[in-house]
């Protein structure tokens, strides 16, 4: 959040940053400018946390100000790491969304320049560079452009001179900027929300540009300093609307962020030569390598994102992976070894079944991996090592971004077995790590394609019940999409894998009843050809058929009442864009049915009881 204007910058940053705690909220800060000086507070915690510290020790009067909310991810959820960051002599104060990738470059050649950095961020990083960069030029927006251009990565800057009082100036790169245009007076935030009781017009930016705001003006350039121009737009919803970006469902908002989201997933996983590199994984390669045994627990969808990461963990890794769930691992008495590698899976890292199945697992000396969402939470604590997610706040109880981002932490960690275990060549993983790149793409144009979903929906608004049938990685789909429905829906719903439907689930079949069928890709065409028995077994005792296949299956159309297309995709990363189509269709159809979808009765979003 950035302000310049005739009100009390401090009561404006901390409205505006109350709006946008939903996107990260481990600790959170402002910074104003006062006669000549940088005065700021920054606390770990929520925004309350800030507030309370405010009030008993006042920040002096000032216009302009910054301020920010963080979910962490360059160093742990404390005051140190909190944001704002100073420069190296306090003339210059930054916050930052996103991660500077060659960070550690950088950190490195301050030092070696007599740079003292307080904190274990990449923002103080860049906020020195900023400082160095407006003592040769003596202007913040020139500072900008010139420090933009030696960071690489996805970041949203903004920052403030002691010196100049008039300007607050902010950059961005793949992280989202917008400008609030007011009556002399004008914002920046991460979204609107942060500043829509003030104005509703804004100006959106555009990919590797600076924007300069000043009471009366704002000024947009590139990375370069050439003239550019921003996207001015209107608002038209209210507050409430707002704080889900237009949405009628913070659901439907977080499925829509799944592009995002992936690709936050992967930033900075790998290293400049091209290998895979997590960082958070703090067990040494030799201990990786002696792991001959490998268990996942988690529950509801999580335990779906284990399922599927047990084909690829074992397609390129060669270790036997087990799948459980968190509430019958410890009572089933597990054989767990020291060379035993178990994975917990928990959006939240509060996930009580799960953090007593972790307990377990350590007590009997296993080793211990998270993957999670929730920076600093109990689960990766008391874990030997973690992937987050990076998911950013998901609000809709149902999981959306949260499963999706699993799954690709999920595969990120096969490919780093593999790569330190040499059972996939260098080329073999980059390869995977392109088509993962390559996701956020494909789902966006599932998504561009939501409103077919929603006209199905609609046609089957009378259904109570719904099957889901798919083979491999598509049963774990099948299972999701599922559970999407009965959440949301309250409808009875079930995914089986198809071979199994001839040994009994077969009998549910009646006329006209829905079954989704996930098919796999044409490359596994065995695979293909049993999901097509299926769907022919189905077919003639009456079934509706709604068929996902990949793009250029035209044979499948002679199967299906209904054809849903899928981006092409291997068979190993076909969930990524599989599950879009049953998420959209879950959310929509609850919400024709008059139901809650962002609190299904019943339902908590972390459930820390056992």
């Amino acid at each position: 959040m950035g302000y310049v204007g005739p009100k009390q910058a401090q009561n404006v940053v901390i409205d505006g940053l109350r709006r946008l705690e939903y996107r990260g909220y481990d600790s959170a800060g402002v910074a104003l400018v006062v006669d000549g000086q940088i005065s700021f507070d920054k606390r770990a915690g929520k925004l309350a946390n800030l507030e309370k510290a405010i009030a008993e020790r006042p920040l002096p009067a000032s216009t302009t100000g910054i301020g920010h909310t963080r979910w962490a991810t360059h160093g742990g959820p404390t005051d140190a790491n909190a944001h704002p960051h100073l420069g190296q002599t306090g003339r210059v104060a930054m916050v930052h969304n996103g991660i500077i990738e060659n960070f550690a470059t950088l950190r490195a050649r301050l030092e070696m320049a007599g740079h003292e950095l307080r904190s274990e961020t990449d923002t103080e990083v860049a906020a020195h560079i900023l400082e160095a960069e407006l003592d040769k030029f003596g202007d913040l927006t020139s500072a900008m452009q010139a420090a933009c251009r030696q960071l690489e990565g996805a970041f949203t800057l903004v920052a403030v001179d002691a010196q100049d009082p008039t300007k607050v100036v902010a950059a961005r790169r793949n992280s989202p900027l917008v400008v609030g245009l007011g009556d002399g007076e004008n914002f920046l935030g991460s979204d609107v929300a942060a500043f829509i009781e003030h104005t509703r017009d804004a100006l959106e930016l555009g990919q590797d540009q600076v924007v300069t705001i000043t009471r009366d003006a704002v000024e947009v350039t590139t990375f370069d300093g050439a003239p550019a121009q921003g996207r001015r737009y209107h608002v038209d919803w209210d507050l409430s609307a707002a704080e889900k970006d237009g949405f009628d469902w913070f659901m439907r908002k977080e499925i829509f962020e799944q592009p995002r989201a992936i690709a936050d997933a992967l930033l900075g996983r790998h290293a400049q030569d091209g290998r895979l590199q997590l960082d958070e994984v703090r067990m040494s390669d030799d201990e990786l390598r002696t792991i001959d045994k490998i268990i996942i627990v988690a529950c509801g969808t999580a335990f779906y994102a284990g399922l599927v990461a047990k084909y690829a963990i074992e397609h390129w890794t060669r270790i036997p992976c087990e799948v459980e769930l968190s509430h019958e691992f410890r009572y089933r008495d597990p054989i767990l070894t020291r060379s035993t590698l178990v994975v917990a899976v928990s959006q939240s890292g509060e996930t009580a079944d799960t953090l007593m199945a972790i307990r377990h697992a350590r007590e009997q000396r296993a080793k211990v991996l998270a993957i999670c969402n929730t920076n600093g939470s109990t689960i990766p604590r008391e874990s030997d090592a973690v992937i987050y997610t990076h998911a950013g706040p998901e609000i809709g109880v149902a999981s959306t971004k949260g499963f999706m981002t699993q799954l690709v932490a999920a595969y990120l960690l096969g490919l780093y077995l593999a790569q330190v275990r040499g059972t996939m060549y260098g080329e073999e993983i980059g390869a995977v790590i392109r088509e993962l790149g390559e996701a956020p793409d494909q789902v966006q144009r599932l998504l561009d394609e939501a409103p077919a979903i929603s006209d199905l929906a609609a046609d089957m608004r009378e259904a109570r019940s719904v099957l889901f049938l798919g083979r491999h990685v598509g049963f774990p789909v099948a299972l999701e999409g599922a559970l999407k429905l009965k959440e949301l829906a309250y409808i009875h719903a079930e995914g089986f894998a198809a071979g199994e439907l001839k040994h009994g689930p077969i009998a549910l079949i009646e006329e006209g009843l829905p079954v989704f069928c996930v098919v796999p890709p044409g490359g596994r065409g065995q695979l293909r050809d049993k999901m097509i028995s299926a769907i022919q077994e189905v077919r003639a005792r009456g079934a509706r058929t709604i068929v996902l296949a990949e793009d250029g299956d035209e044979a499948i159309a002679a199967y299906a009442d209904v054809v849903v297309r899928l981006p092409k995709v291997s068979t190993l990363l076909q969930p990524l864009v599989a599950v879009v189509p049953l998420q959209l269709f879950a959310c929509e159809l609850a919400s024709l049915m008059g139901h809650d979808v962002d609190q299904p009765r019943n339902l908590a979003k972390s459930v820390t009881v056992e």
